[in-house]
């Protein structure tokens, strides 16, 4: 049996979870936990201490790489809690970041109940899990010889503001963005206002080009 901790900031998106892979008898799955944000992730996780985390990447708070930072001291023993970042995002960059952070694996939101519950179970065990198309990118980031230098101007953005710049990027429209991340347009419209102003940009065409650039499409 495996216990697990869901982290996700949708309550319907972890309903759904809990009913796909909680049915403990059928997959050995015991959900013991569940949080919607950074600060009551790092809490349940340290009371519950289960056996795996899925963990979205993008949470209130600082993301689910605060989450792993305020959680190392809890993944420093070899049997202590290991961590799957379960997320609709397949960005190089979120993958790349969890893994520095300590996840053990990177799965997307279309993964099956089936296989998302075979991949707990091999994570506790202590391998590693990645959908196909994402491990490229943890290969292709740490078999490089030189570290990616730290780009100050994207670390300005807020996790939410970065999921907002690349949906722009990718030609969504408001409305579009709105109903994906599940807010409202007036709030698309402030975050993407607080991102052409902490990048000194002026308009999407250039916000567009910027993100581009640095491969964030």
């Amino acid at each position: 049996m495996a216990r697990v901790v869901l982290v996700d900031d949708h309550r319907m998106f972890r309903t759904g979870v809990r009913a796909e892979i909680g049915r403990t008898e059928a997959t050995g799955i015991d959900v013991v936990g569940e949080a919607d944000d950074v600060e009551s992730a790092v809490r349940v996780v340290a009371e519950t201490r289960p056996d795996v985390v899925l963990l979205d990447v993008h949470l209130p708070g600082g993301g689910g790489a605060e989450v792993l930072r305020r959680s190392a001291s809890l993944m420093a023993d070899p049997q202590g809690v290991r961590f799957l970042a379960l997320s609709v995002s397949d960005a190089a960059e979120d993958v790349i970041g969890v893994i520095r952070g300590g996840a053990r694996g990177y799965v997307t939101k279309t993964i099956t109940g089936t296989d998302l519950v075979n991949a707990i179970f091999r994570i506790s065990d202590g391998d590693a899990v990645f959908s196909p198309r994402l491990a490229g990118f943890v290969l292709d980031a740490f078999a490089a010889t030189d570290t990616p230098p730290v780009d100050e101007d994207l670390d300005r953005l807020t996790q939410r503001e970065r999921e907002v710049l690349r949906l722009i990027a990718r030609g969504y429209a408001y409305k579009e963005i709105a109903k994906q991340l599940f807010i409202s347009v007036k709030t698309v419209e402030s975050h993407v206002s607080a991102v052409l102003r902490k990048l000194q940009l002026s308009n999407r065409h250039e916000l567009t080009r910027w993100a581009t650039a640095r491969r964030l499409v």
